[in-house]
């Protein structure tokens, strides 16, 4: 989660060049904490949904 701080300064950009950079710098940020969340909460329940608990020896 933290390069999304290091693509702040292009999401939020003014100068040259701003038009092309500020879409591309969402997208990231965007993607890169979709990624985080998904990993951290939707594929351990999918986990525990899917095959989780058999502990038969």
């Amino acid at each position: 989660m933290g390069y999304v701080l290091d693509f702040l300064p292009m999401a939020l950009a003014t100068g040259v060049g701003a038009e092309v950079q500020r879409p591309l710098a969402t997208v990231v940020i965007g993607g890169i904490t979709t990624c985080t969340l998904l990993t951290l909460f939707v594929l351990p329940i999918l986990y525990e949904m899917i095959g989780g608990h058999d502990t038969k020896l």
